[in-house]
């Protein structure tokens, strides 16, 4: 099959040859002896990392959960399982995934690829921290399994490497053990960036932290926010009529945007009041309450097609990770930026990250991370290539995972770790076998 593809942001758009979906690992060998291929999960990678004009493979044909030890929580499944479906299978019995990111959506090869990273970052790590091993299809159908112990250059390498160092297969990886399906959470309202960098600081007992911030206040009000501090509720937590079935959670009513909003509906006026509102109905609910898994940690899957609200042009997400001690300085020029040209976005988000994970090429490293959305435009583009540079001028990196229009160079000055992985791809002559719109553009 062929057409047009993209990833979730909508943009850059793609005329694809050939779009297969194999279900065996004959017939995924087959297309491997046809040309350059790259790997594509549920298609939840906001712009062209899984993406090939030539032939992208879609693995959600691998889809059994082959394993499951009870003891330990390991689960043991293929690439194209979705991270929600391990959820269902395996809450009800008490685990729960050690690191999720903010869509139950991806897979779980997408989940490697990208080295994914949630609100507890800071204490547990990223994704690849829970993996035991991997199963990896090379150029020439070879399948090999790496672990920390066995190959561990291509372990760390595909953990994060963004399906550029073969083919995802299989993975066995650990959840953590939790007691109830509900979440004690604590909303925090922030006057600025200040109180909400103090608070961050201060929550070295929460397992999450996460914050919403009003990305078009400036002076006195610069980083406005709304963070939300919270760990895995324990049985005595939940109201007692809950206690007799703690994984039961209501089911949230699904929403859906049928059509492509208009874009002039997203400007600096409507985004103002929606953020007023936001920030006013979240301080209205300050303080502990117990909430469910669902909307705590994928609050946006209730509402399908919500991609579509930037319009049909689509949008950009802009995620940045800046150094602890740069992060101060760095997030005040990026939002008092943003707030100057009145560009801001519903999703505006800010989590303090830990140390650097042990994949290669991960994104996170210890500091603060920043997410926006801007729907495209010749306005927000130019806008974004200034973020970049304020990035840049910080010591900050960029998440590939989220990357949909960025520059080589700046990207390779900015992470110079990738210069030494495109090199390695040249070497072994896996850039000639497994590549993206994205690797491409940015000389991966």
């Amino acid at each position: 099959m062929s057409g047009t593809l993209s990833g979730w942001g909508r943009f850059p758009v793609t005329q694809v040859a050939r779009l297969a979906r194999p279900r065996s690992e004959t017939a995924l060998r087959d297309l491997l002896a046809q040309g350059p291929v790259i790997a594509r999960g549920n298609g939840r990678a906001y712009g062209d990392s899984a993406v090939n004009a030539d032939t992208t493979v879609d693995m959600r044909g691998f889809n059994r959960i082959l394993d499951f030890d009870a003891a330990t929580g390991r689960v043991t499944c293929e690439a194209g399982v979705i991270l929600g479906d391990i959820i269902t299978a395996f809450l009800p019995r008490g685990w729960f995934p050690a690191v999720t990111p903010g869509t139950k959506l991806i897979t779980i090869g997408g989940a490697i690829a990208a080295d994914v990273h949630g609100k507890n970052h800071r204490r547990d790590g990223s994704f690849g921290q829970y993996l035991d091993w991997i199963d990896v299809m090379g150029a020439d159908g070879t399948i090999t399994r790496c672990s920390a112990t066995q190959e561990v250059d291509l372990f760390r390498r595909t953990q994060g490497g963004m399906g550029l160092t073969g083919m995802i297969l299989r993975a066995a990886f650990r959840l953590r053990p939790v007691a109830t399906g509900w979440i004690a959470q604590d909303m925090r309202p922030a006057r600025d960036l200040t109180e909400a960098m103090q608070i961050f600081e201060a929550a070295t007992d929460s397992t999450y932290a996460v914050a919403w911030f009003d990305c078009l206040s400036g002076g006195d009000r610069l980083g406005r926010s709304l963070v939300m501090l919270a760990d895995h509720a324990e049985v005595a937590q939940i109201p007692s009529w809950r206690r007799a079935r703690p994984f039961d959670v209501p089911m949230r009513a699904k929403r859906n945007v049928p059509l492509d909003a208009p874009t002039r509906a997203l400007n600096r006026y409507t985004l103002r009041a929606f953020n007023a509102l936001y920030h006013w109905n979240g301080a209205r609910k300050a303080g502990p309450s117990i909430v469910d898994w669902d909307s705590y940690f994928y609050p946006l899957d209730a509402i399908g097609h919500w991609n579509r609200i930037y319009g049909k042009p689509g949008f950009a997400q802009f995620q940045c990770v800046l150094p602890l001690d740069a992060s101060r300085a760095g997030l005040e020029a990026l939002l008092n930026r943003i707030a100057a040209a009145g560009q801001g976005s519903f999703l505006a988000v800010l989590k303090r990250l830990g140390p650097q994970p042990t994949g290669a090429h991960s994104f996170p490293m210890e500091g603060y991370t920043l997410a926006l959305d801007f729907p495209v435009t010749e306005a927000a583009l130019s806008l974004l290539a200034e973020l970049d540079r304020i990035v840049l001028d910080h010591g900050g990196r960029f998440y590939l995972a989220k990357d949909s229009r960025l520059d080589a160079a700046l990207l390779h000055r900015a992470d110079p770790r990738l210069e030494a992985f495109a090199q390695a791809r040249a070497v072994a002559g896996l850039d000639h076998h497994f590549n993206s719109g994205q690797s491409r553009r940015l000389n991966l």
